[in-house]
């Protein structure tokens, strides 16, 4: 039975949160996120901010130079959970086969379900009416055989509207799709398909497989089949998550070793704090990362079912001489097992 999967996608979902609670942020533009002062970056902002060239991942520093009326909120994730944990009640009444990827969008799997004669564009119109009436904010959906092609459809008509693509129809709307909106292609390897000739999902189909394995590598292999269409993966609703962790970026550059050693504590018991809601999951891994002044950073690892405010400190100790410079950013955290009984692995330290 060919799949019908719904890809929905809350609209500016934190600033919409914030729009819905205080009706005078929904004319001027808004966004959430860090202070400039504190080299923060933009969550999510309004689509009247967008008007100015305002994007989520920007810098703060840089959003405000774009747009000096722009209204910055921190985030108030407390909220943001409370309406996500409202809108997953309102899958649960239409499937039990929901992924989530994020606190504002997830898959569902709505293949063989009776709800709204079978429809699944129906089924999409009814669950965005809800959001809209029961959590007062606008979502948009994407319908279409697959996982990839539903999370492109859900961009298409945003915000506040949903996209078909009907098995009979993936051939020739990939034809026309540019090479961009690929899952996985970022500015880098867009850049690096435009130098090659390659615009279109029609242009890429023209490359033999061999050919896309040479120039990306295993990343070859899913660009041949995603410019036809092709996606294999299911919707996965047990999905568990593969690491834990916790980072800072420093207003002021850490100089030195020491400096990054005085940050650790503070790292490590914001990491358990969040380490003690994790039920079930079984650490493999502890690591840190460093993201030194001029951008480049590293990772170092152990293996480690219980890491300690030691562990970090020696994996510190290990991966600060790899850059030697000042320290912009510092992360800690585990990557778990992939089965929740799977055998605990004694710490290296």
């Amino acid at each position: 039975m060919t799949r019908k999967i719904i890809h929905i996608d809350c609209d500016c979902f934190y600033a919409s949160v914030e729009m819905r609670d205080n009706p005078a942020l929904r004319e001027v533009p808004l966004a959430i996120g860090g202070a400039a002062d504190r080299r923060g970056v933009i969550a999510t902002c309004n689509y009247v901010a967008r008007k100015y060239g305002v994007r989520s991942a920007m810098s703060t520093f840089r959003a405000q130079q774009l747009c000096p009326t722009l209204v910055l909120l921190p985030a108030d994730f407390a909220r943001y959970r409370e309406a996500s944990q409202h809108i997953r009640r309102i899958f649960a009444d239409f499937t039990s086969m929901i992924e989530p990827l994020s606190l504002d969008e997830a898959y569902l799997d709505v293949t063989g379900l009776p709800h709204c004669q079978g429809s699944a564009t129906r089924m999409a119109e009814a669950i965005r009416a809800r959001i809209e009436a029961e959590v007062g904010i606008t979502a948009s959906a994407g319908i279409a055989p697959n996982k990839l092609l539903a999370k492109i459809a859900s961009d298409w008509n945003k915000p506040n509207g949903q996209f078909l693509i009907r098995p009979e129809d993936v051939e020739a709307f990939m034809l026309t799709l540019p090479a961009a909106r690929l899952w996985g292609v970022g500015k880098v390897t867009a850049e690096k398909l435009k130098r090659l000739g390659v615009e279109s999902c029609a242009d890429l189909q023209r490359w033999p497989l061999s050919r896309l394995v040479q120039e990306f590598g295993r990343f070859g292999e899913q660009l041949y089949e995603q410019c036809r269409g092709l996606d294999h993966r299911a919707v996965a609703p047990d999905e568990r998550r593969k690491s834990l962790s916790v980072e800072n970026t420093y207003a002021q550059d850490l100089p030195d070793l020491a400096a990054c050693l005085a940050e650790l504590p503070e790292l490590y018991e914001d990491w358990q704090r969040r380490m003690s809601r994790a039920e079930g999951y079984v650490p493999h891994k502890a690591f840190v990362k460093i993201k030194y002044a001029d951008f480049s950073q590293t990772t170092m690892e152990c293996l480690s079912f219980a890491p300690t405010l030691d562990t970090f400190s020696r994996l510190l100790h290990e991966a600060f001489p790899r850059g030697q410079q000042a320290v912009r950013l510092l992360g800690v955290g585990v990557r778990f097992h992939d089965e929740p009984d799977a055998p605990l692995q004694m710490s290296l330290w």
